[in-house]
């Protein structure tokens, strides 16, 4: 083998390996997010960053929004990933004012790399007010292709249906420590309700309040919210 051939090989190899490691994901699922105009457009990972792409839609007259210094990614073992850098959008207390109503902003942020097979992350801001969070990210392009597909039939089907899709979803995740479980308790939740089943719903309310899905207490909080609570 010339030294030319061996470059080459070497550059191959090296560029085949960045792919290996090198990911994204349009759209993924969450389990639940602060801000209803916020929408998590996309996530990169590669070998030397985590990159995440968002949109904001303004509601309001005059309205602003910027990005705290205190953001940043959770692991599922709670290892806290930094914010590094921000683009396309101000950092507090700088705002961008937003020009009419309906305007969305696009930014991205850039956190240090996660290990790979890292399943989901919490995106989380850390500030006094008006904090944004995205938890249960999915990063598992498998099981984002059945939450997708599952979500588009329950939007269709009938709740005492969906009640069973969801359950078996999480019956085949339930020993995994996923982030995206307390989704899954909150729509086999509301199907029940749906369907006029209170029993079932409290059943499966109990079994949430119980349960060790990572940040139960928070979806719990949510349906408290919502005015549901047993």
């Amino acid at each position: 083998m010339n030294l030319k051939t061996t470059i080459a090989f070497f550059f191959f190899f090296a560029f085949s390996n960045a792919n290996l490691f090198s990911q994204s994901y349009i759209s993924p699922n969450y389990a639940l997010k602060s801000h209803e105009t916020l929408e998590l457009l996309k996530v990169e990972l590669t070998p030397s960053k985590t990159i995440l792409h968002l949109s904001i839609e303004n509601r309001i007259e005059g309205g602003t929004f910027c990005a705290d210094r205190n953001i940043y990614l959770l692991d599922p073992e709670g290892k806290k990933f930094e914010l590094k850098k921000s683009l396309g959008i101000p950092t507090c207390p700088d705002s961008y004012k937003f020009k009419s109503i309906g305007e969305k902003l696009q930014f991205t942020l850039e956190f240090p790399p996660f290990k790979p097979g890292t399943k989901w992350i919490d995106i989380i801001e850390d500030c006094n007010n008006n904090c944004f969070s995205f938890y249960g990210v999915t990063l598992d392009a498998d099981l984002n292709k059945k939450l997708n597909e599952a979500f588009a039939f329950a939007s269709k089907g009938i709740p005492a249906d969906n009640m069973i899709l969801f359950k078996t979803i999480l019956d085949n995740i339930d020993s995994q420590n996923l982030g995206i479980e307390g989704l899954l308790y909150i729509n086999i939740i509301n199907a029940a309700l749906e369907d006029g089943d209170k029993v079932n719903a409290m059943v499966w309310y109990k079994r949430l309040s119980t349960s060790n899905a990572p940040r139960a207490t928070q979806y719990i909080k949510h349906l408290n919210d919502k005015g549901i609570k047993y």
